[in-house]
């Protein structure tokens, strides 16, 4: 590694040899300081000779290509500006030309540089700022605090043997559910004793009213015969049955209510 190469002075001297350095009309410096002491005014464009800035162009561009083409065309845009700016100026104004005038030109010529020269000032204190990894470090592996749980009881015995009972009864318990059982209504023994009534001229007995279906079975007998009892009640007290019962717990017979007054 060569010794200079973090050497500021030789960084400056390389910087000082890239500028392109015009010496013409009594002013010498880089050319985009040219351009700015133009805006200014104080520096006369109409006094420089054209064929001297263009022959320390040509001689600069030479020693440039040893160095970054780049550099040779943005300094070409330039000088290519300066020198279509002298030439609107040497030249009288032509009120029948369209376009823009020469000071119109050297007034966009102007705000461009104003711009440069601000991005160039927020560059610099940009730059000129602490920067991450050189004048400033960021904190190294981040401090990860422990954490500990302690879990603490304060139920006593008896709410231990609760929680236990519940936990042992809740798998087990199950809900009441009532199931119902098959139901003879008495609408259907009103519907089915208008049907028989007709053939009941003699006595016959409250279990013969019954549907076939409903006198086997002990459940399903008693809800017909509850619900016939109640259809034959009502029957009676519409006139259309005679009912009787020899003795406390006897059975209970029914006859149609024309053929007992026949008889």
């Amino acid at each position: 590694m060569p010794e200079d190469f973090f050497d500021p002075s030789s960084v400056a001297d390389r910087l000082a040899a890239e500028a392109l350095v015009v010496d013409v009309g009594g002013f010498e410096g880089p050319l985009d300081l040219l351009l700015t002491l133009a805006r200014g005014q104080k520096v006369d464009l109409r006094r420089i000779s054209i064929l001297r800035l263009a022959e320390q162009y040509l001689a600069f561009v030479g020693e440039a290509k040893k160095l970054r083409i780049e550099l040779a065309a943005d300094y070409l845009v330039m000088a290519a500006w300066l020198a279509f700016l002298k030439s609107r100026l040497l030249l009288p104004p032509d009120p029948e030309e369209e376009g823009p005038s020469a000071d119109d030109l050297a007034a966009h010529l102007a705000y461009q540089l104003e711009r440069l020269e601000a991005m160039r000032g927020v560059a610099a204190r940009l730059m000129a700022r602490d920067q991450l990894g050189r004048d400033v470090f960021a904190r190294g592996a981040p401090e990860t605090p422990e954490r500990s749980v302690r879990v603490e009881h304060s139920a006593s015995l008896i709410d231990l043997m609760r929680a236990y009972a519940r936990i042992k009864t809740r798998d087990d318990f199950q809900p009441l559910h009532l199931a119902r059982g098959p139901v003879y209504t008495m609408e259907q023994a009103l519907e089915r004793m208008r049907g028989l009534i007709g053939a009941a001229t003699d006595w016959v007995t409250l279990s013969a009213w019954l549907p076939d279906d409903w006198a086997t079975e002990p459940v399903k007998r008693r809800s017909a015969t509850a619900a016939s009892f109640a259809a034959a009640l009502e029957l009676v007290k519409a006139g259309r049955l005679a009912i009787r019962q020899d003795a406390p717990f006897q059975p209970i017979y029914l006859m149609r209510r024309d053929a007992e007054d026949a008889e």
